[in-house]
């Protein structure tokens, strides 16, 4: 049964091969316009998941839907829809920049071909090297070329893997830059990556995969769901004082005293922040500034990822 809310559906979608589980029961709802990341270890099932959903691949079990189109039944539709930018993709060395997009673009059926090379050469910096064989091309340029192919037909759903691994900084920066852009125009974009930050950074949420879902959210909503959330009080100085006035109240779950700071573990910061500066000042604090502490992606993906483990080893 399709969803027709979510561009991209799955139920209990799964893919064996032989007696290795690659991908175990997943079911995701992806929204138009959503840039949605696909996070976890080498062998976690990302690749394997992105070849399902592109009609790479048939499912061993389960159901999943692109733009309405049933993979394994829909199959042609389905590659008609979507743009793929694999880990390490294939271009003709021979053929230039150009030469390279026109051949895909004819497979495509892409009109105004010319329009379109130039338009996507020019965005990604590299029309001025469109008469150049790709076999002289750097790996950023490779990779930006490949993006290019990618999107050359206007899909619906692209999905990228591992688009900046190996690029130098810069590089990678304009290809982020050049996602964000795309988030921005409505486009569906599946992300896969090892580099956290990245994701933190352009994903609306994200997939934690290893062999199985582990969870599901958005980063900022991962991050408090694991760790809660824990303001900062910087003072000039504390007192021992402090800790059991700030644990009379019920909205208060833990508090620590570190140096000159007090971190509390608080349930809804923005709606009791006032209340504890006031019962602080009120007990002779000078505070400072009041920040929240912030963890990162990476904190909550080694959480995961270590009860993972103790699951599968029976230490849980």
């Amino acid at each position: 049964m399709i969803n027709k809310e979510s561009v991209i559906h799955t139920r209990n979608l799964s893919r064996s091969f032989g007696e290795i589980l690659a991908v175990d029961r997943l079911s995701l709802a992806i929204s138009r316009g959503e840039v949605f990341g696909l996070l976890g270890p080498n062998g976690a099932g990302k690749t394997t998941t992105v070849r399902l959903l592109a009609a790479l691949l048939q499912p061993s079990s389960g159901e999943a839907s692109i733009a309405g189109y049933q993979v394994g039944i829909d199959d042609q539709e389905i590659r008609r829809k979507i743009g793929l930018l694999p880990e390490a993709p294939g271009l003709y060395d021979g053929l230039t920049a150009e030469q390279n997009l026109a051949f895909y673009g004819a497979m495509y059926g892409v009109e105004e071909i010319s329009q379109q090379i130039k338009r996507y050469l020019e965005l990604l910096g590299l029309w001025n090297r469109r008469h150049e064989p790709v076999g002289t091309f750097s790996k950023g340029m490779r990779q930006k070329l490949a993006i290019a192919r990618a999107l050359l037909h206007e899909p619906e759903v692209l999905f990228l893997d591992e688009p900046t691994s190996s690029l130098d900084p810069q590089a990678a920066r304009l290809v982020r830059e050049f996602i964000s852009d795309l988030k921005g125009k409505g486009r569906t974009i599946i992300l896969c990556t090892h580099n956290l930050e990245e994701a933190d950074r352009l994903c609306d949420r994200v997939a934690v995969l290893n062999g199985h879902l582990l969870a599901l959210d958005s980063p900022i909503e991962l991050r408090r769901r694991i760790f809660g959330r824990k303001v900062v009080f910087h003072l000039s100085a504390t007192k021992t004082e402090f800790e059991p006035i700030l644990l009379e109240f019920d909205f208060v779950n833990h508090v620590e005293q570190i140096e000159n700071k007090i971190v509390v573990a608080v349930d809804d910061p923005d709606t009791h922040n006032p209340v504890l500066i006031r019962a602080l000042v009120e007990a002779g604090a000078e505070i400072r500034f009041v920040g929240e502490l912030r963890r990162r992606l990476e904190d909550v993906y080694l959480e995961l990822m270590q009860a993972s483990e103790g699951i599968i080893n029976g230490t849980n």
